[in-house]
């Protein structure tokens, strides 16, 4: 693919727009076949795009000065913020004038935006936000981590669709292993909705290999490819990650600056720790993925720095280069041709 057009919310983030051009001139130089669609207050952008020409040659800016603020409710953001940023960006995909919007903007409001103006994909009742997690296998992806609060049995199960689609695309990954997150791995175990949705999975003979209920550990240990949980449970496990990788960094860092002793093993074991950071580095891991829209969204943290934001542009342009949501579109016609060979 010669150019692929990523659509940028420029204003969306708590430093916008600095960090949305810096790191879009850092993935220009990693995706040579990105071009971009900047959306926000030209004066701004133009100002930073002169620091960075080869950025400049391959982005096209279109002026708004409405943005959605990060206290905007997704109800006041639809009906306020028509001409944003935001919803400028999310209409290029729509039009076919991108094929992938990322934004550090409200998570709320980008979520409503899209739902509306892409829709989901037949056959999906829900978009679920999924993002990877560093494990002690490699990587996993969890979803969903927000998007839906509560969820029914049948809403799990696409969302182990989307997320077995989505390592597909993303990690190469040809059978991938499927959990549901429960509070034990014994089958009486959980609500309602967690059970109903194994006794699905098993039943529905879907393209990925499904090892029944999974728990919070299993997240590290990276046991299975995708974690299945609802949105309540899933942003409370990605809020825990974080938390403990920041309160662990703190604990090394204070002890190795306690004592005389700890100093110099600190400093002999300096190329350890880099290693170390540069696989918990959250940055790595910044963008999650809004899986079963009628296009891709990717959604940035909102305090991350340029490094950060490069790396959500770096996830919107692999999964428009991998196909994935043509991936998804096949598994699911498979699956219903299947449901109606059971069914006659």
């Amino acid at each position: 693919m010669s150019n692929i057009i990523i659509a940028l919310d420029a204003m969306g983030g708590d430093s916008a727009p600095e960090i949305v051009i810096n790191g879009a001139a850092l993935a220009s130089k990693r995706y040579p076949e990105a071009a971009f669609l900047i959306f926000g207050d030209q004066r701004k952008i133009e100002h930073l795009l002169d620091d960075h020409p080869k950025l400049l040659a391959v982005s096209r800016i279109v002026h708004t000065e409405e943005f959605v603020s990060g206290d905007d409710k997704p109800s006041v953001a639809i009906r306020q913020g028509r001409q944003s940023s935001m919803q400028l960006a999310i209409n290029a995909v729509r039009d076919e004038e991108a094929q992938c919007v990322v934004s550090a903007g409200n998570t709320g409001a980008l979520m409503a935006m899209s739902k509306l103006t892409l829709r989901t994909l037949p056959g999906i009742d829900r978009p679920a936000i999924c993002a990877l997690c560093p494990t002690q296998r490699g990587q996993s992806a969890m979803l969903d981590l927000g998007a839906n609060i509560e969820c029914n049995a049948n809403n799990l199960l696409q969302f182990g669709v989307l997320g077995a689609a989505y390592v597909k695309s993303l990690l190469g990954i040809k059978n991938p292993t499927v959990g549901l997150l429960n509070v034990g791995e014994e089958d009486i175990k959980g609500g309602d909705v967690v059970k109903q949705a194994a006794v699905l999975f098993r039943d529905a003979d879907l393209p990925l290999d499904f090892r029944g209920f999974v728990e919070g550990n299993d997240v590290g240990m990276g046991t299975v490819n995708v974690f299945v949980v609802d949105g309540f449970t899933g942003n409370l496990m990605l809020k825990a990650i974080e938390g403990t990788v920041q309160l662990y960094t703190e604990y090394l860092r204070q002890a190795f600056k306690s004592s005389g002793g700890s100093k110099l093993v600190g400093l002999l074991a300096t190329n350890a720790f880099k290693r170390l950071k540069a696989r918990i580095d959250p940055r790595i891991y910044n963008g999650a993925t809004f899986l079963g829209l009628n296009g891709i969204v990717v959604k940035s943290h909102g305090s991350t720095d340029d490094f950060g934001f490069s790396n959500a542009i770096g996830v919107g342009v692999d999964m428009v280069k991998n196909g994935l949501n043509e991936i998804i579109t096949d598994e699911l016609d498979a699956y219903a041709d299947r449901k109606g060979q059971k069914k006659n």
